[in-house]
């Protein structure tokens, strides 16, 4: 019997739609029919919600479908431990921000989810009581709502042990990590979401090489103790907060070998630490460059050891919200400050160090430190002014809100990092940058003092510049 060619290609199409539709029903089926610790391989086709309710492994071939149709949960994870779930698309939950619904839903320890693809999830990953996971390699998102509207695209709450490597998460709400310790964040790219982590009642959480670009803001810090963060690039987020990384009222941290660049605030200081242990809350070898105020803290904060940075071309350097000083912070330790790219004095002996402190005292950031919203006559002739009446009559001026006492006159090397292409070449490209200021500053040594100490500043601006469009 002989087919008409067309009719062939509707037969072959009916045939394949059929298979798939039965794949969709088998897949729960085989899941209930499989054995403990057993692992099954998935083909590529479009399958229905499913609940995992034993230790498997599920292996999808071509990156076939987990498809919620629109309503509650896709996959639940549930009743047994351990589960891994590598290489599938989890597409349709439900809408609705009420009943929290879910990519996929983890209610068991020791759970793997990797290399995924989360599309049209109101929450991307939900852990509720769920230690020692690992979410690696996955592509993360939420629906295309308004931003407050969205689901969180990952969420630990009670969930210790875990790791949460490599992953691009994008266009969502936030990525939360609650009343969880021994934390491990590294690697990921962050973009678009309003926050991009955000840590609370949580100790001993590190932040490692990630990429935190273009959120309402970077890293949110709050109630907890135990954090550092090394080597991570903090970039252009500049939300209604707009800060890079946020400190609240927490303990024992360590900000070392970052770049924050671009940020309405690089760094924001509120009540932290909030036990003055000497040591135990420092900021060492970071690049705070070109954003609107490179550090806010608020004068009640005291305790922080802030040395060997590069404040580089930031509007203002270092703000204080509100009135008073931050000078119960330590700006310079065993005569080592940081490196200010406007610092106007010199260094006689050459010894690295400035022979005069560091204190600036510019009448209008004090004028808008006291009224952020006078923040509006930036750079126009009203800014001038009241600078040069500051500069005219010493008498207006305000205190010094710190000093730098040891302030250093080259840029500091930072280590790069290491752990993805991405991160390493950014970060190389900075050391970079910062070491050819370093070999200026040599190259000139056999200049007269005042041109040795300008082409000690002046090249800190091609730093922050590439830091910016990076």
């Amino acid at each position: 019997m002989r087919f008409h060619p067309r009719m062939t290609s509707i037969l072959l199409a009916t045939l394949l739609i059929a298979r798939q539709a039965i794949a969709s029903g088998d897949l729960q089926s085989r899941i209930d029919g499989a054995e403990v610790g057993s692992t099954i391989v998935v083909p590529a086709g479009t399958y229905g919600p499913i609940r995992v309710d034993k230790s498997i492994t599920l292996i999808g071939e071509g990156m076939p479908v987990i498809d919620g149709r629109g309503k509650g949960d896709v996959i639940i994870l549930a009743n047994a431990s351990p589960v891994t779930i590598r290489g599938f698309i989890v597409r349709g939950s439900g809408s609705d921000l009420d009943l929290e619904s879910t990519g996929v839903r983890v209610l068991k320890s020791q759970t793997i989810i990797e290399n995924c693809r989360f599309e049209d999830v109101l929450f991307a990953i939900d852990l509720k009581e769920a230690k020692d996971c690992v979410i690696r390699n996955n592509h993360l998102g939420s629906k295309p709502l308004d931003i407050a509207r969205r689901g969180d695209v990952i969420r630990l709450f009670r969930s210790d042990n875990c790791l949460i490597e490599n992953n691009v998460i994008e266009d969502g709400r936030d990525a939360l990590i609650w009343y969880s310790d021994h934390i491990t964040v590294r690697g990921n790219v962050s973009r678009r979401n309003r926050y991009g982590f955000h840590a609370m009642y949580s100790n001993d959480v590190h932040f490692e090489d990630n990429l935190l670009i273009d959120n309402s803001v970077g890293i949110y810090l709050m109630y907890g103790k135990g954090f550092t963060l090394t080597n991570n690039r903090v970039l252009r987020n500049r939300g209604v907060s707009g800060y890079g990384i946020g400190f609240k009222e927490v303990d024992e941290y360590e900000i070392r070998d970052n770049v924050l660049s671009g940020n309405r605030v690089g760094m924001y200081i509120d009540g932290s630490p909030m036990r003055r242990k000497p040591g135990s809350a420092t900021f060492e070898h970071n690049t705070v460059a070109c954003n609107d105020v490179g550090m806010m803290l608020l004068p009640s904060v005291k305790g922080n050891r802030i040395t060997e940075n590069n404040f580089i071309d930031n509007i203002e350097q270092i703000g204080v919200s509100g009135r008073g000083t931050v000078e119960q912070n330590e700006f310079a330790h065993d005569n080592r400050g940081n490196f200010w790219n406007d610092y106007n004095g010199f260094d006689a002996n050459h010894d690295g160090v400035g022979d005069q402190a560091y204190a600036p005292s510019m009448l209008f950031e004090s004028v808008i430190d006291h009224d952020p919203k006078l923040r509006l006559m930036l750079f126009s002739p009203a800014h001038d002014a009241i600078d040069f009446i500051g500069r005219a009559i010493p008498a207006t001026r305000s205190a010094p809100k710190f000093r730098d006492v040891s302030p250093l006159t080259s840029p500091v090397m930072q280590t790069p990092a290491h752990r993805d292409a991405n991160a390493s070449g950014f970060a190389w490209t900075a050391a970079g940058l910062i070491g050819v200021v370093g070999l200026l500053v040599a190259a000139a040594s056999g200049l007269p003092d005042g041109w040795r100490e300008w082409v000690r500043r002046r090249p800190s601006r091609t730093v922050a510049l590439k830091a910016s469009e990076s």
